[in-house]
């Protein structure tokens, strides 16, 4: 006879969790009618387990740390081959002191999160300050959280669940291909914290449970992409981008960056040429997603572009080349061979109105002329 406990009970709520997203959600229900698109569910749903081990099961608000998100062999929600990012749990009943480092990034933005105690995707945006916002002497930062208002350097905690941290960069090599390339960031309370108690029943259960929310919240609780309600900024016809706009209080977004997000869709013989002009902004790039939102690999491929690493014509615009092989033209972004994708594109701090993309499917043959 098993020995009865809460954990026990919890476990086999997450196991039953995992079989309910495998039944459902990696299935016809969301659109996966093929055995490649079971094995890109199967895939995503493990990055998402390993994504709320990590950042979810073992959790004190009072006490947090600061944990990577995402990864090169972790990847959920949107990650990004020019970015890092971090994040820990936090309450508005507590205080909080974060020192870092730029580390050469052009940008770095702090994001307070609400509703996300459960391990849900939460309901918003509570606050938010960014690198042109706060103080950076030499190249560090000292932010505070919560406790009295202060003039600058500071955030409210109303309603506060979870800080994100964001990081930018614009180099020639992709910063999240690099493994040893890791800012120092620190999340320290300034609030009494008690002597940590020891793992109990009740909070390996409660741990568990945040981690089937996490992989429930982000499966089964997301509807099928044609079926939701999108934001402005997202396109559901291959090939065509909307106007980028900010999200406002979208959770998961930066709250100070323009997005535009369209899926693409090629042949064998095809490419897509987009052509258009980066915009006046701190932070600029296009990365290719698979259906999931995990980006493609950037370790061992070109599947983004950010501005250092575009060429641009005469006329300041830029001509890119997304296709399944090296056309011998500048500015391929690498599908790795996957026909059906997501292209999304970030703009940070953008100033004035940002030019639309323009796409245009071509046959791979003819590209040379498609680019001048």
């Amino acid at each position: 006879m098993s020995i009865a406990t809460e954990s026990r009970a919890a476990l086999r709520e997450l196991i039953d969790t995992l079989e309910e997203i495998d039944a459902r959600w990696a299935g016809e229900e969301w659109n996966l009618f093929s055995p490649d698109d079971v094995v890109g569910a199967h895939r995503n749903l493990m990055h998402l387990l390993e994504g709320g081990l990590v950042g979810h099961f073992e959790y004190d608000p009072l006490n947090p740390q600061f944990r990577r998100i995402v990864t090169p062999s972790r990847k959920f929600t949107g990650d990004n081959a020019d970015a890092l990012y971090f994040d820990a749990p936090v309450t508005d009943a507590g205080q909080y002191r974060v020192v870092g480092e730029m580390d050469g990034a052009v940008y770095v933005s702090i994001t307070i999160e609400a509703g996300t105690e459960s391990g849900s995707m939460g309901t918003g945006t509570a606050g938010v300050i960014n690198s042109e916002m706060f103080d950076v002497n030499d190249g560090r930062f000292e932010l505070f959280l919560g406790g009295e208002p202060r003039d600058r350097n500071w955030l409210p905690l109303d309603n506060a669940s979870r800080i994100t941290v964001r990081y930018y960069w614009e180099e020639e090599e992709s910063v999240a291909a690099d493994l040893s390339r890791e800012p120092q960031i620190v999340i320290e309370p300034l609030h009494e914290v008690a002597p940590a108690a020891p793992p109990s029943d009740a909070s390996v259960a409660a741990g568990m449970r945040r981690v089937s929310e996490f992989l429930r919240a982000r499966t089964l609780g997301m509807l099928p992409m044609a079926q939701r309600e999108q934001p402005e900024f997202v396109s559901i016809v291959p090939n065509e981008f909307p106007p980028p706009v900010k999200p406002g209080a979208f959770a998961l977004a930066a709250f100070d960056a323009a997005y535009s997000m369209a899926p693409y869709y090629l042949e064998d013989h095809q490419a897509l040429v987009i052509t258009g002009k980066w915009p006046e902004c701190i932070f600029a790039n296009v990365v290719l997603w698979n259906r999931f939102q995990q980006s493609y690999d950037f370790v061992t491929r070109q599947i983004s572009r950010n501005r250092k690493q575009t060429e641009l014509q005469a006329d300041g615009g830029f001509r890119m080349i997304i296709a399944h092989r090296d056309p011998g033209l500048p500015n391929w972004i690498d599908t790795q061979g996957t026909p059906l994708g997501l292209v999304f594109w970030r703009f940070m701090l953008p100033e004035g109105e940002i030019e639309t993309p323009q796409a245009e499917v071509v046959d791979f043959a003819d590209i040379a002329l498609s680019t001048g």
